[in-house]
């Protein structure tokens, strides 16, 4: 990243901060001009819930949210996720304070926030590029937004002792962050975005600059956090397999507009256009294959049918049929493609004019097609779902 970004991301964090200082034991006094006081939000006793109501961003011609209306409740790993152009990290810069609407209200535990600035929203925020203050060690950086709240030196000692032992850092305190790895780094960006206890956390791609094992391993590094400390929080990728994982619910957006919002079970199980069963993973689409798709569901105007890639079986052509045969459906087709990929074997089988794709755990003794075999294809019809066009 170039100097310029990480000067940029550091400016944002200072922004998200209040302008304040103090010395063990001093009160904190305001830097800034005192009417800034009137935009800080007033402590609750609630806990966070947050609001978009009809919310619009525009730039100039451009529409980056359009009408935008969600709630996201107390406690709640939320994720938004959409291919790029889809409007959701202007949503979750809406929520951050970085840009303002242009139409529609935010709120905050039922309190607007669409006037409040961002350093004022008391929310921890997590960039992708981390935003680590580069000439500071790790035990610095943590200390940073304590010092800016005012916090006295004993107090951020033991805050900072106690969320380094959280996140296996406690002997890298005196470290630089260009001394760390990068799953390092993102712990210790975890880390200062809690260590304030905000009522709201804030993701940013946060997994987007690791390799896949480490992603791996932070996945489940941010769902035992989350576990323990309950923050509402609001993550943004366009990573499926991180959105699953994580998320209590997952807000699916196209063009500025939400397409479906759910549980990650149903969203996969039962996608609603045709778009979110695409996007979210692979999704076999039933259509030119030269018979009638059969569901154990009538099927609604306006929608095709779908599988999913793991629901469907292959085997030879002369291979028995199974004992619950009556409940399935069967096709014949033609291997186009195997693609071996460790555990799973990717089978892209030409059936009519349609391409279907289906992923084979990889077993024993298993018979393996290859390009041109004839194989025969069977799914359940209850796993058969409809989807809009």
């Amino acid at each position: 990243m170039s100097d310029s970004s990480v000067l940029k991301k550091q400016n944002s964090l200072l922004k998200i901060w209040p302008t304040t200082h103090a010395t063990a034991g001093a009160t904190a006094t305001p830097s800034g001009p005192s009417h800034l006081e009137d935009d800080r939000l007033e402590p609750s006793s609630i806990p966070a819930q947050i609001e978009f109501r009809s919310v619009t961003k525009t730039y100039g011609q451009a529409t980056a949210v359009n009408d935008l209306s969600l709630s996201v409740r107390r406690g709640e790993f939320l994720t938004i996720l959409g291919p790029s152009g889809s409007g959701k990290t202007t949503a979750l810069m809406l929520l951050a304070g970085f840009v303002a609407p242009t139409k529609g209200d935010i709120l905050i535990a039922g309190k607007s926030v669409a006037a409040v600035p961002a350093y004022r929203r008391d929310q921890g925020i997590v960039f992708q590029s981390y935003a680590l203050f580069p000439h500071l060690t790790v035990r610095r950086n943590l200390e940073f937004p304590l010092e800016m709240r005012g916090i006295g030196a004993a107090e951020r000692a033991k805050r900072v002792d106690s969320i380094l032992e959280r996140v296996h850092l406690r002997e890298f305190d005196s470290r630089m962050p260009s001394q760390l790895s990068g799953g390092q780094q993102q712990r210790v960006a975890l880390a200062r975005a809690l260590i304030a206890d905000p009522p709201i956390l804030l993701l940013d791609e946060p997994l987007g600059a690791l390799d896949r094992n480490l992603r791996e391993q932070m996945q489940g590094e941010i769902k035992s956090l989350h576990r323990e400390f309950g923050k509402t929080t609001i993550c943004v990728t366009h990573d499926q397999e991180e959105a699953l994982t994580l998320s209590d619910r997952i807000v699916v957006m196209r063009a500025g507009k939400i397409e479906q919002t759910d549980t990650p079970e149903t969203l996969y199980d039962r996608p609603m256009t045709r778009f979110v069963a695409n996007f979210l993973g692979e999704a076999n689409i039933l259509e030119d294959l030269g018979f009638e798709v059969e569901s154990d569901a009538a099927q609604p105007s306006g929608t095709v049918g779908m599988i999913r890639p793991e629901r469907v079986c292959i085997a030879a052509t002369g291979e028995p049929k199974r004992a619950d045969a009556d409940r399935r459906q069967f096709a014949i087709g033609t291997v186009d493609d195997m693609i071996y990929a460790g555990p799973l074997r990717k089978y892209n089988v030409r059936v009519g004019d349609s391409l279907l794709v289906v992923r084979q755990h990889v077993a024993s003794g298993q018979q393996i097609f290859r390009l041109g075999d004839e194989v025969k294809l069977d799914w359940l019809r209850s796993d058969v779902r409809f989807v809009a066009t």
